[in-house]
């Protein structure tokens, strides 16, 4: 919508990676440089970490965009919930093999000779697994298993694993020395400073033929960084509801007045979903108590009632025994 407003060629702020956005800050040409040598090595696991948003799919798709196609053939699984008896039936998937009622041993075989075809005519087969933190250690190791396939003395599959924070937690556990051993490059990726979020924007712009409409002043770019930290993704969804305003409003300067306008516009948002986030927990919390206040009340007259019962048991038993004195008299 903004895109004709503003005379843009395409939409500059998206939240799917794109590498055609791909924007070299000082992290970012770091991340690659270690991406490059471990995939250099032709060997191993290459382990890529970093926030949500903090770009570490576009940095590894402008990776393999950067290599001959030809030689190279790569697949990434992005759907990491599974356990390990699924790992190799999402790995033949994503090369395009048969998996469907195929046993363990049979799948391995079938990736094993997919592996050779490839290296036979002198391709190198990459597998990229996103949010690695969401594996589990058996998944992993059998990731590391695949790693064992050879053939001339030459490793078949070079994998790459990209996950958030928590996934260096995993790696340093005492169970996963195994695949550590086969890790041979490693990086976290961190946020952006300011000066990198203004020319992060700028990039992104200029990819669309932006020609400095809207003017955007040092102060936007301040409180843009200042409220998304410099993470990627943040700003990128950040931008897009500032140039929608922009263009719903005809502005042309973009000042910290506009910024602020839709910084109040997230928080209203997001303490509206709390408060009916708090109005849900208020219910609930409501209706378990008027249950509990049921069941007390149900108790209650369940303990009159077998109070009842044993009075009469006992007039019944003082009965019996006086009768039984009379009796005897």
């Amino acid at each position: 919508m903004y895109e004709s407003f503003y005379g843009f060629s395409a939409k500059p702020f998206q939240l799917r990676p794109d590498p055609t956005f791909y924007y070299g800050s000082k992290g970012h040409r770091r991340a690659m440089a270690y991406l490059e040598y471990g995939l250099s090595q032709g060997e191993g696991f290459i382990v890529l970490t970093g926030e949500v948003g903090a770009g570490k799919t576009t940095l590894a798709r402008n990776l393999f965009r950067s290599l001959e196609s030809k030689k190279i053939v790569a697949a990434q699984i992005v759907n990491t919930h599974v356990d390990s008896n699924d790992i190799l039936e999402l790995v033949a998937a994503a090369f395009g093999l048969s998996y469907v009622e195929l046993s363990k041993a049979a799948l391995l075989l079938e990736l094993e000779q997919f592996l050779r075809r490839c290296y036979q005519q002198g391709k190198r087969v990459l597998l990229v697994v996103d949010e690695a933190q969401n594996l589990s250690q058996q998944t992993l190791e059998e990731l590391r298993m695949l790693s064992n396939f050879q053939m001339d003395d030459a490793p078949l599959l070079q994998t790459f694993l990209l996950g958030q924070p928590e996934f260096r937690k995993i790696l340093l556990d005492q169970n996963m020395q195994q695949l550590r051993q086969r890790v041979i490059a490693t990086y976290h990726l961190g946020p952006m400073d300011e000066l990198e979020t203004k020319a992060y924007i700028e990039h992104r712009l200029k990819t669309v033929d932006w020609n400095n409409d809207p003017v955007i002043d040092d102060e936007a770019y301040e409180l843009i960084h200042r409220y998304c930290g410099g993470v990627p993704r943040k700003i990128n969804l950040f931008c897009d509801r500032v140039f929608m305003m922009g263009c719903l409003e005809e502005l042309h300067h973009f000042g910290g007045k506009e910024v602020n306008d839709v910084i109040n516009d997230f928080q209203q948002e997001f303490n509206a979903a709390k408060l009916a986030s708090d109005a849900d927990t208020t219910t609930k919390m409501q209706l378990e108590k008027t249950e509990l206040e049921r069941m007390e009340n149900r108790l209650s007259r369940m303990e009159r009632s077998v109070l009842f019962v044993l009075d009469l048991l006992k007039q019944n038993l003082s009965f019996g025994s006086m009768k039984d004195d009379l009796n005897k008299r």
